[in-house]
């Protein structure tokens, strides 16, 4: 007899609600929570906060009869071949399936921020770099290829993308971030969830809301902020990615705003996003989350009461294992209904329930998870993202046989492409016996197959130039200078690399240096005495051949800054957001002006920009079409990034000066010229007024077409007329750009 719950027929919400009703209160329960398998063989490099002080051993045989909602990260926990990691997994989803009574299998998940975290998987570049290519249709097609590396083995579930706004670059965990603009995070975030989730893996978005907030840039610490910035900065890049991009599953963050933990946070989990913003999907615990409600908080003194906090708050799975959800859980049993309805109806939507359902190979098969067309896109994504800072006197590109000396701890080494959530970095540097995998070229090598005909010589006052390599390693809880936990008590360039660069610089010849970082570091010290300046953030295992390519001018540099890059070390936080009293003023002996500022990047071409007259009214509610005529007027093919931003002189709050509210990459031969179109709706000039509401107010704008927040070309007065109006989240999110 088949079942309404296996009649594929029916909705998945129907099949759910049937095979509820079916299961005891412990069946159920137990869709709440993961095992993560092989997490107590670990020795030493906890890769989640307090992992040693909260992770306990699980007599799996007493649990699986009652069925398993998780498996946790069957890959990423210890080194295996995929096509073994595969096979392992199917054993284990045949396990699970026969030990319950309806044969149901658990959702595997993994990390896939720069890749499937997993040994010998291709690495992209890191979120920053994301951020830096102003490319979603690029993400997006990178997260699909990533996708699809994950269901061919047998996952389901990927714990990306972060989309935390950067407000304080010395945070460790900025290299997953986008960039400091929440317009820009949310459009690249948006388009790397549609992309995961066109491939069948659900996208996870983390860490919901304000963790890279958090007092001092240090992690897992609290955020005090004030509902203006958590509505107008912290939440937008959410809402664009759970409305436009439907994403199926949320993780709430560490942190507490003020004072309310996000795991017990019910007008954030509930009202909020599925009340407001219709989210249906699941919400999964971070990490031992639920466990820090009790431990880390002090909200509740027992694993019961986190339970029943983090339940009713809208808390769905226990990550990475089971600890509070387990029999003992206090929670009331409609909030426990309500969850089990939602694991189960998303099991549905995977396809764990249909009669069909296979778990994958049972035996090993050849796993090629690093195929030619992902080193495709990871060298594409890279070259779009390296940014050209500076650029004395046509320094770059380098001559074709110069005297070239490279120096640098990170020159020759593969580590300083890799951000902390790849797998050489998470997990392979506990291997260290391990080979990395993959083949991640160092920019030595790069460089020196770039340029055949040059001539590398190790005495800077040898060379014609000295290219210095600096920047960070990637690490996890104060095992790097960049990463979860390697927070940085200011901007300076670490591990005394400061010094060598003065060093080089003393030689007399003259020098461009190169970052590979995971933050932006303060350069003011060397800005006049730099003959060129290239920035890449983390830029994954085709990077080397990307910032090569740059120096030698195979690529034109398209890159532009998601971050701002500072002059000064110190005088943290601050962002480019920020309203007219946090620029630079005579009450304060501290110039916030940033060296290089968000949205800056050079090019080996010029461009030229024209903008078409538009009226000069808007009604609150209406929209503008904006053309601004682009044309590559230099000798070089290359891509222009037109950069629109709004500046609002006055509101009922403070303002920022200027914001972001759209952007297009325009690549163009020589002599080419391009018409990008941009709609402005007025729902763009939005923001959170002093009553709490968003609001739409009559008055004066202007719309600022720019190749950076400062570098403004053209700048379009308008202004809204009509009455003020009070938006919802049915709201526009987007200023749509057309390029012809």
């Amino acid at each position: 007899m088949v079942h309404p719950w296996q009649d594929t027929t029916l909705p998945a919400s129907e099949r759910a609600a049937d095979l509820l009703a079916r299961m005891t209160a412990q069946e159920r329960l137990a869709q709440l929570y993961s095992v993560w398998p092989g997490s107590d063989a670990q020795e030493s490099g906890d890769v989640a906060p307090l992992q040693h002080e909260v992770a306990e051993r699980v007599d799996l045989e007493a649990l699986l009869p009652h069925g398993l909602g998780q498996v946790t990260r069957p890959f990423g926990t210890a080194p295996v071949e995929p096509a073994e990691g595969a096979a392992r997994l199917a054993a284990l989803q045949e396990r699970v399936r026969a030990a319950n009574r309806f044969a149901l299998p658990a959702v595997a998940h993994e990390e896939c921020l720069t890749g499937f975290t997993a040994w010998q998987a291709a690495v992209f570049p890191t979120p920053l770099a994301w951020g830096a290519s102003f490319d979603p249709e690029l993400v997006g097609r990178m997260a699909a290829a990533i996708g699809e590396s994950m269901r061919a083995v047998g996952v389901h579930q990927g714990l990306a993308p972060v989309l935390d706004v950067v407000r304080d670059p010395r945070w460790g965990r900025t290299e997953e971030s986008i960039g400091e603009d929440p317009y820009l995070v949310a459009t690249i975030g948006t388009a790397y969830v549609q992309g995961l989730q066109s491939a069948g893996i659900i996208a996870t978005l983390k860490h919901f809301a304000g963790y890279g907030a958090s007092r001092g840039a240090r992690n897992h610490a609290p955020v005090s902020i004030g509902p203006r910035e958590l509505a107008d900065v912290i939440l937008p890049p959410f809402e664009m990615a759970v409305r436009e991009g439907g994403a199926r599953s949320v993780m709430p963050a560490y942190n507490d705003l003020d004072g309310l933990p996000a795991h017990a946070h019910q007008a954030l989990l509930t009202h909020l996003l599925r009340e407001d913003w219709g989210f249906t999907g699941t919400v999964v615990s971070d990490y031992f989350g639920v466990s820090f409600l009790e431990s880390a908080h002090g909200v509740t003194g027992s694993r019961a009461g986190a339970a029943a906090l983090a339940l009713t708050a809208g808390v769905d799975v226990e990550l990475p294992a089971v600890r509070c959800f387990g029999a003992g859980a206090a929670a009331p049993q409609d909030a426990v209904d309500r969850a089990a309805l939602r694991v189960l109806t998303q099991k549905c939507e995977l396809g764990l329930l249909d009669p069909d359902w296979t778990p994958g190979p049972a035996a090993a098969s050849p796993v090629d998870l690093d195929p030619p067309h992902m080193r495709l896109l990871a060298r594409e994504l890279a070259e779009e993202s390296v940014i050209l800072l500076a650029n004395a006197d046509g320094a770059l590109p380098l001559a074709h046989d110069a005297r070239i000396a490279v120096v640098g701890p990170l020159a020759d080494d593969p580590a300083a492409m890799l951000g902390c959530y790849t797998f050489p970095r998470h997990v392979g540097v506990e291997h260290p016996e391990l080979p990395m995998g993959l083949a991640v070229p160092t920019l030595l090598q790069a460089l020196r197959a770039e340029l055949p005909e040059a001539v590398f010589v190790a005495d800077p006052a040898d060379a014609d130039v000295c290219v210095v390599v600096a920047g960070d390693r990637s690490g996890l809880f104060g095992r790097g200078t960049s990463g979860e936990g390697c927070d940085a008590a200011d901007l300076e360039l670490p591990d005394d690399q400061g010094d060598l660069l003065d060093g080089a610089l003393a030689s007399g010849t003259p020098a461009v240096l190169v970052l590979l970082t995971g933050r932006p570091y303060a350069l003011g010290r060397w800005a006049d005495r730099l003959a060129g300046v290239v920035q890449a953030f983390f830029p994954g295992e085709e990077g080397g051949g990307a910032v090569a390519g740059v120096l030698s001018g195979r690529v034109n540099p398209s890159g532009r800054l998601p971050v701002s890059v500072p002059r000064e070390p110190t005088g943290q936080p601050w962002t480019y957001l920020a309203p007219p009293l946090g620029h630079r003023g005579e009450a304060s002996s501290l110039d916030p002006t940033p060296l290089f500022p968000f949205g800056h990047g050079l090019s080996y071409t010029t461009f030229a920009w024209d903008v078409s007259p538009v009226p000069g009214e808007l009604p609150t509610d209406g929209e503008v079409t904006v053309r601004v005529t682009v044309t590559n007027t230099g000798g070089h093919s290359g891509a222009e990034v037109v950069q629109l931003y709004l500046h609002d002189p006055v509101g009922r709050v403070a303002r920022p000066v200027v914001r972001l509210v759209g952007y297009a990459r325009v690549p163009l031969a020589p002599g080419e010229s391009a018409e990008v179109e941009a709609t402005f709706h007025a729902d763009l000039a939005a923001y959170t007024g002093p009553e709490g509401h968003r609001i739409v107010d009559p008055g004066t704008l202007e719309l600022r077409f720019g190749a950076s927040s400062t570098a403004i070309h053209h700048r379009v007065p308008l202004t809204l007329t009509g009455p003020e109006r009070t938006v919802g989240h049915e709201r526009r999110l987007r200023c749509e750009m057309r390029v012809k």
